[in-house]
């Protein structure tokens, strides 16, 4: 065995180094087997990539190994690279030991080589990142969360570590887990708290003293929705930045997104191709045609990704966007008009058929938005914007923050947002306040844009929704 800090090398490097002749140790887990008299052939995975290693076996290593070589067993292969006849790969391994690290009865494994639905695979969460689907979301998550990383700190923007217990509410919406310790109301800390449902506000303090700043960590909302978007737990990024105004916000959330969304798909050529072959629309496998299960014939997801990017997002005030929808011949399901919230169906027109691109609805009524939201000239909307993309509808939220403390006092108390809660937030506005905002991004639905997946529950690698935390 090697020895030294990198005695065990993944797929994927052993993939880009491998001679024909040199000798190979690779390690994983069995996906596929097949046995015959002459030549036998085991593909091993491990999920560093999107491809898998073909491990050839003798005649002796097969009758010794055919029992244990089963779907899902762990092994350890020592051989050499030759080249490989087939024409999925270039070179395979062909083995001279074999080791059975954790054994698996290929009788009861819960996974078989036949289709199993992704609401089967939520049952068994533990085990659905073996899967071909599953594998290349959790490369997919991991590439975005590193490049959203990768991009505030090459803008000069520092990570803020917000708390996730916290004594307020950002969204004043109350949809909160509260965080108990013992029968007393006011709990371990003196005072009632709460799982975040934001860094927002907390980070909003270091734009103060560091300028251009974000957050990103995992947010909570006790909010009973059973919808495909939705989940009580979830990831957010929040960059914030001091001396901006919404104009600022919305460009720095085009780039972002831009730039991100381009970077994942360069590095992950193979994951990209799995998710092309799934209709956008119901999941189902289409590789070529239209969709036999729902009768899609639109674009594949990096079809829709590359439209989506090859020009400028638009934008439109909420007032426009109404007047947009009114003039459409459709039945809504949800009603359209100034003093009516854009629900999902109205967004996906807008940004699918309408603007056939992302979207930037700005301006919005004040009513409808948070309280820290800048009120804009006329006092009706504040200078809010949301990104709608195609597929997800929203995907983005964000606004110039409200750095006046007249007005921050005055949209407390419309939305009736308790002043002795956030005493600290007004004492922002009280020394050296700035015009300043940022946005949030739901790690989730960027994931499930960028592949095409339908449902939240898919993207997290154990989802918590209202009746649902097995794990």
């Amino acid at each position: 065995m090697e020895r030294g800090p990198h005695r065990r090398r993944s797929i994927a490097r052993l993939l880009e180094g491998a001679v024909v002749g040199e000798q190979v140790v690779v390690t994983g887990w069995v996906k596929t087997s097949r046995f015959s008299k002459n030549v036998s052939f085991v593909h091993v995975f491990d999920g560093s990539t999107d491809k898998t290693v073909q491990v050839v076996l003798d005649e002796a290593l097969a009758l010794a190994y055919k029992a244990e070589l089963g779907v899902g067993a762990a092994v350890r292969v020592q051989g050499e690279w030759a080249a490989s006849p087939g024409g999925e790969q270039s070179v395979e391994i062909k083995a001279h030991e074999v080791q059975i690290v954790g054994a698996s009865d290929p009788s009861t494994y819960p996974l078989q080589k036949k289709r199993t639905t992704l609401e089967h695979l939520r049952t068994i969460a533990h085990l659905r990142s073996r899967t071909n689907l599953h594998q290349a979301v959790v490369r997919a998550r991991d590439a975005i969360s590193w490049h959203i990383h990768r991009y505030f700190h090459e803008h000069g923007f520092r990570w803020i570590h917000t708390p996730i217990i916290t004594g307020s509410d950002a969204e004043g919406a109350g949809e909160l887990f509260e965080v108990r310790a013992g029968d007393k109301p006011e709990g371990f800390f003196g005072k009632r708290t709460f799982l975040t449902v934001s860094g927002q506000l907390e980070v909003e303090c270091f734009a103060q003293s560091h300028t251009d700043v974000y957050t990103f960590g995992p947010t909570f909302r006790a909010e009973n929705s059973n919808t495909a978007r939705h989940a009580a737990e979830f990831w957010m990024i929040e960059p914030e930045m001091a001396f901006a105004d919404l104009d600022d916000v919305i460009a720095l959330a085009e780039d972002f997104v831009r730039t991100v969304t381009q970077r994942v798909m360069a590095d992950l050529p193979g994951d990209f191709e799995l998710f092309d072959k799934r209709c956008p629309e119901c999941g189902a496998y289409r590789p070529k045609e239209a969709c036999k299960e729902c009768g899609f014939d639109g674009p594949g997801v990096v079809a829709s990704l590359q439209a989506a990017l090859a020009e400028p997002f638009a934008r439109v005030t909420f007032h426009e966007a109404v007047a947009i929808l009114q003039q459409v011949d459709r039945a809504w399901e949800y009603p359209v008009g100034p003093h009516e919230s854009l629900q999902a169906e109205h967004e996906r027109y807008l940004a699918e058929e309408h603007f056939g691109r992302p979207v930037f609805i700005t301006n919005y009524p004040r009513e409808q938005k948070a309280f820290y939201m800048r009120v804009d000239e006329g006092g009706e909307t504040v200078s809010a914007t949301d990104l709608l993309v195609p597929r997800i509808g929203e995907m983005i939220g964000g606004s110039q923050r409200e750095e006046r403390l007249d007005m921050l006092l005055e949209q407390m108390e419309r939305h009736q947002v308790e002043q002795e809660e956030l005493w600290w937030y007004l004492d922002l506005r009280r020394w050296g306040s700035t015009p300043h905002g940022g946005f949030g991004l739901g790690l989730e639905r960027m994931v499930l844009w960028m592949t095409g997946v339908q449902n939240i529950r898919d993207v997290l690698p154990f989802p918590r929704t209202p009746g649902h935390a097995e794990f």
